[in-house]
């Protein structure tokens, strides 16, 4: 996740008019948005093409009695995305704006790519009333980030210990393989990530400065999407898990 990354506001110039502030925010976000949908589209694209291919299935996955699983090639795209985060989290003030776009657009196909089982292992029409359910849940919550005057710093927070918590016991389950914890899991995935959307809209919104130049106000918007993007996904497959309903 990229949470920890953070811009520092600065005081804003004062040359500016209180419209104009407001319609550059309204612009930064826009853009912010933006990127987001079209990764999500992108994403969903790669996923489609990739799970249409029985080459690049049968490359990526192996269909077991337990379920699919990943082979080596596999297991290498689905940690990619993890390496790309990193990468942009640590590299986004040494790197060009085009670069970190080229980096995010390749983190979202990869992901598309990584998720494509489970478009064999969920039924089309599932699938797509939990995506719907998740953009108006994310949509609400986002709403919500962005006009509250609520610090939600604390929350924030609050949150990302519980997330690292969820990981913690996401792992012990695997080895495990407790229902009941897997549910509690589920539940504490979807709560996380709610949580998470209506705090990282009001922190993106705090990254904007007006006197920003085009291309950290670029970074900014990337770095922006890219949370909300990882929000989104996450949520959704955590519902998924309750609302799915298997081949």
């Amino acid at each position: 996740m990229v949470e920890d990354y953070k811009y520092r506001p600065g005081a804003p110039a004062s040359t500016r008019s209180a419209a104009e502030i407001d319609e550059g925010l309204r612009s930064y976000m826009l853009t912010v948005y933006n990127y987001m949908a079209s990764a999500l589209v992108l994403t969903g694209l790669m996923a489609y093409v990739t799970v249409r291919s029985e080459a690049l299935m049968n490359m990526m996955f192996m269909v077991t009695e337990r379920g699919v699983s990943p082979t080596m090639l596999g297991w290498i795209i689905t940690f990619a995305p993890l390496a790309m985060v990193f990468f942009l989290s640590f590299r986004i003030n040494h790197i060009q704006a085009s670069t970190a776009q080229m980096v995010f657009w390749i983190f979202a196909g990869v992901i598309g790519v990584s998720l494509s089982p489970i478009l064999l292992v969920y039924t089309g029409a599932s699938v797509a009333k939990t995506f719907f359910v998740t953009a108006a849940a994310f949509g609400s919550l986002s709403l919500y980030g962005y006009t509250t005057k609520r610090n939600l710093t604390g929350m924030g927070s609050f949150l990302i210990m519980g997330l690292f918590g969820i990981i913690i016991a996401s792992i012990v389950n695997m080895f495990l393989q407790s229902g009941m914890m897997d549910f509690i899991i589920s539940v504490g995935g979807v709560l996380i990530f709610a949580g998470l959307t209506a705090y990282d809209t009001q922190r993106i919104k705090l990254m904007y400065l007006q006197n920003d130049g085009h291309e950290m106000a670029k970074k900014k918007a990337i770095m922006g999407a890219l949370s909300l993007y990882l929000d989104f996904i996450n949520m959704f497959l955590f519902l998924l898990r309750f609302m799915g309903n298997r081949n």
